[in-house]
């Protein structure tokens, strides 16, 4: 059980950000806020969405893209962080699997993932 004052200041984080329906294996583009000194700039970061864990103000999911030369970049994310301007769904995809793991091991069009037909 929580304390209700703590319960109280994660309500007043949570409200008032719009976090679209996503879940693993959807392709999501994330607007984040960058701070470099005094300036402060967005930068996309685009990719799929492999794991989510956690609820309430805890919860963080894990986005992976394949950077330069072929290295695969993770980055996990709070989803009621500050710096997280903007979450987007481009595909939403057909998988089997809450944790999507086995992606880590694939290359090229055996990391493919299914789009979700509606």
């Amino acid at each position: 059980m929580k304390n209700k004052y703590i319960e109280q200041f994660e309500a007043k984080q949570i409200e008032g950000k719009n976090i679209p329906d996503f879940r693993a294996g959807d392709t999501l583009k994330l607007a984040i806020r960058i701070k470099e000194g005094d300036k402060t700039r967005i930068q996309n970061f685009e990719g799929v969405c492999i794991a989510r864990r956690g609820n309430g103000v805890d919860e963080t999911f894990i986005v992976r893209k394949i950077g330069a030369n072929n290295v695969g970049v993770e980055r996990i994310f709070p989803i009621y962080s500050e710096s997280l301007e903007n979450i987007s769904v481009l595909r939403k995809g057909r998988v089997r699997r809450a944790r999507l793991f086995y992606l880590r091991d694939r290359r090229g069009k055996a990391a493919r993932i299914k789009e979700l037909k509606k």
